[in-house]
């Protein structure tokens, strides 16, 4: 008879997204998993087919919850300056956290790319959400006339999820907010 799964898988994977983001996948071993989890080896592999799975599942919790936080607060913002602003300033803001870690989806690409082909995905998915939702708010704040009409909306957009990338990494290397969010104001130039 098949033992019952004795551990909130849910919560687990929470755990070990902070772990595979304050470390990365390479430095983080299965026995730091199962040890940072207060799971055994056994378990981890019925549970996720392994460090691999459970590094999948990590990246997933991340795009349905910090990353969907972030598309929700897009949608929802008053005009699409102010918008896109508290948006890219709230990734940095989560970027410089405990002395840098960056994005856990960049830091993925970074370390898993060009090798890593579901990964990619996972990336490249994410990424074209964002830049999707970034579009639509950007034709709508072109219709409305908020923002200059010079430039696609569709290609402003791949530029700020370009420039948001470049911002992410930079936070692993100054890690000041402040030093960080003056750049936020120059991207939003293009909108002019």
């Amino acid at each position: 008879m098949a033992r019952t799964r004795e551990f909130d898988t849910e919560a687990a994977v929470g755990r070990a997204m902070e772990l595979f983001w304050t470390r990365g996948y390479e430095a983080t071993s299965v026995r730091d998993l199962t040890k940072h989890l207060g799971i055994g080896q056994g378990s981890l592999y019925a549970a996720f087919g392994g460090k691999d799975g459970l590094y999948r599942a990590a990246l997933e919790h991340y795009r349905t919850t910090l990353a969907a936080d972030a598309l929700r607060s897009l949608e929802e913002g008053a005009d699409a300056r102010s918008a896109i602003r508290a948006m890219l300033v709230e990734r940095v803001r989560i970027a410089v956290e405990d002395g840098g870690r960056g994005c856990l989806v960049v830091n993925a690409a970074c370390e898993r790319l060009p090798e890593d082909a579901a990964t990619r995905r996972t990336v490249r998915d994410m990424q074209d959400a964002g830049r999707d939702a970034l579009a639509e708010v950007l034709r709508v704040a072109a219709d409305r006339g908020e923002i200059a009409t010079r430039h696609d909306p569709r290609t402003l957009a791949a530029f700020l999820v370009t420039f948001l990338n470049g911002l992410l990494v930079s936070a692993k290397i100054t890690s000041d907010v402040r030093a960080l969010e003056p750049l936020v104001e120059v991207a939003l130039a293009a909108l002019d």
